[in-house]
């Protein structure tokens, strides 16, 4: 089949775009392609918020069928957390059949170089941000996230990942030139003189293993990252959250149809419920780079179990947030509140123990007690969520029943600050919806160590009383070293605190935020600018994104030959 999309088509359209994107990690400056205001994306045409609400619904009752070789049999089945069946049914394959399919377009791949590649991906980013809205009502309607979040980080904050990975991936690739003239002096002898070309090889077939709660911000990372460094890619949703990755999946195989290359490059492993593949995928010789977003204990798996492949992965960990004293006491408040009630705190950047000294804080509001500070926080989010129409718009919906059972669970495990209480949601009376809770420890009881050194994923949060600003970094750093953070933060206005916290978080690896009190929270990274984990401490074995992130993607490969 002749290719629809030519490379000089692609890279006239693309290379502008890619360019922007290479400056800007390398400057760290705002900067972002997609749009994240709906009215951004249209009214009453192909893209606004009706076109997409009516292409998601009228997904219910059909069959994506991608095409794909080795197709035994269709799987659905998913409910969103809002309480409605989104009735669409997926290929389920025959790995042995599909498996060498993958493979079998590498070569074309490999070969088309890493600029057309770029292209290619890039393509596949603008194809999936027109259909930005369809796209959020997939992401809302299986991760519970509210409309407004899904809309975001489901569709423009995951598509700008996306492209930062392709952003990285070409840098690396072309750090080598393509080709080098060689010549070594020999004194009175000819010279040595060598023609050595370096290619770019691929590892393998990727891996990208999708999580529930934010399967297109999590999953595309991994995805391009993959695909622009040459390698196919086997995409294998979290069974709650099959659609986002499904249509990303037919996108690609569009794309790289037109473009000429081989659809099976990108493909589709959806499980029939309680089957369990990743596992079974995971340990399989074909596959040779891995990406997972979930459980620790998986994570720990694949890294133990998975020899044979590269493994990226984000587990979990304990965040915190220091509150030492702060000049802007009702902006720290606020920002904290929303930073708790953001998607029900169902993030892996949530923060989850406030470590807050029991003599108090120094304020610009005059010193406030332990207890204060605790009180005035729960007030903070109660008016944040009292309205049941805001609280619905932040909070979105509980994402599976062990959410909701370590809610009710926190309540019993110390004196109850701010207790959780149920939001109704008049569009989808079948969702759950609940507000945080927050639980006061003690920091020095052995008992209530064991509440505030394990996650606990949800919106829970332990307002932990701490001896002093010592004993809070030192709980800090114990807290990262040995159970990991996607994010730290703190309130002070004493340097020398703040030293003590900063370096901690130097030297356990822990990405920290200071004095947050605006329209920047702790659990929100930028794409481009701010790296999501860090790849040093036990919650991830990666950052979203650097170097490291794609490098080992691929190897580099000399001919050489006397020129």
């Amino acid at each position: 089949m002749a290719a629809e999309l030519t490379a000089h088509q692609l890279i006239a359209q693309h290379r502008p775009t890619l360019d922007l994107a290479l400056e800007t990690i390398r400057t760290r400056a705002y900067w972002s392609p997609h749009p994240e205001h709906p009215k951004a994306y249209g009214e009453n045409g192909s893209l606004d918020t009706a076109a997409g609400k009516a292409a998601f619904d009228a997904l219910s009752g059909t069959r994506l069928d991608l095409g794909q070789p080795g197709t035994d049999g269709w799987v659905g089945g998913e409910v969103s957390p809002y309480g409605i069946e989104l009735g669409v049914e997926y290929p389920h394959a025959d790995l042995d059949v599909l498996l060498p399919a993958m493979q079998a377009g590498q070569k074309a791949w490999r070969d088309a170089g890493a600029e057309l590649r770029a292209m290619v991906c890039l393509e596949i980013l603008k194809r999936i941000a027109d259909r930005t809205m369809e796209f959020a009502q997939a992401v809302m309607h299986t991760s519970g996230q509210a409309f407004m979040m899904a809309f975001q980080a489901g569709g423009p904050h995951a598509q700008d990942r996306g492209m930062e990975a392709v952003a990285y991936a070409y840098v690396e690739q072309s750090r080598t030139p393509e080709t080098a003239e060689w010549t070594k002096p020999q004194g009175k002898r000819d010279p040595l003189a060598l023609t050595k070309r370096f290619t770019p090889v691929p590892r393998g077939i990727g891996l990208v293993v999708g999580c529930n709660t934010f399967p297109t911000w999590n999953g595309y990372p991994g995805l391009f990252a993959s695909l622009a460094t040459g390698n196919a890619v086997l995409v294998k949703p979290h069974p709650r959250a099959v659609l986002p990755l499904a249509l990303t999946v037919q996108v690609a195989r569009d794309v790289l149809t037109e473009a000429g290359f081989d659809p099976n490059l990108v493909a589709l492993a959806a499980e029939r419920p309680g089957e369990g593949i990743a596992k079974t995928l995971a340990t399989r010789p074909e596959i040779r780079i891995i990406d997972y977003t979930g459980s620790t204990a998986f994570g720990d798996w694949l890294e133990a179990n998975a020899r044979q492949a590269q493994v990226y992965t984000e587990k979990a960990g304990v965040n915190t947030v220091i509150v030492e004293s702060t000049d802007d006491y009702q902006g720290m408040l606020a920002n904290l509140a929303f930073s708790l009630s953001l998607y029900s705190g169902q993030m892996c950047t949530t923060p989850q123990n406030l470590l807050i000294p029991r003599d108090g804080i120094r304020t610009d509001q005059g010193d406030k007690t332990y207890d204060e500070v605790t009180a005035d926080l729960a007030r903070a989010v109660d008016g944040l969520l009292g309205d049941d129409a805001r609280a619905n718009a932040l909070l979105g919906a509980i994402v599976n029943p062990d959410v909701k059972a370590r809610l009710e669970a926190a309540a019993g495990l110390g004196e109850v600050a701010l207790a959780s209480r149920e939001v109704a949601n008049p569009e989808f009376p079948d969702a759950i919806v609940r507000t945080p809770v927050i639980v006061k420890l003690d920091g020095a009881k052995p008992e209530d160590e064991a509440a505030y050194t394990s996650e606990c994923f949800g919106p829970v949060s332990f307002a932990v009383a701490v001896d002093s600003a010592d004993h809070a970094v030192e709980l800090l750093r114990r807290s990262v070293r040995e159970k990991g953070a996607m994010t730290v933060g703190a309130y002070t206005t004493d340097p020398e605190v703040e030293e003590a916290v900063q370096e901690v978080c130097l030297d356990e690896a822990a990405q920290l935020s200071l004095n947050l009190t605006g329209g920047v929270y702790v659990n929100q990274t930028a794409a481009f600018s701010d790296f999501h984990g860090s790849g040093g401490n036990p919650a991830a074995n990666a950052a979203l994104c650097d170097g490291a992130f794609v490098a080992n993607r691929f190897r580099v490969v000399e001919v050489r030959r006397p020129a």
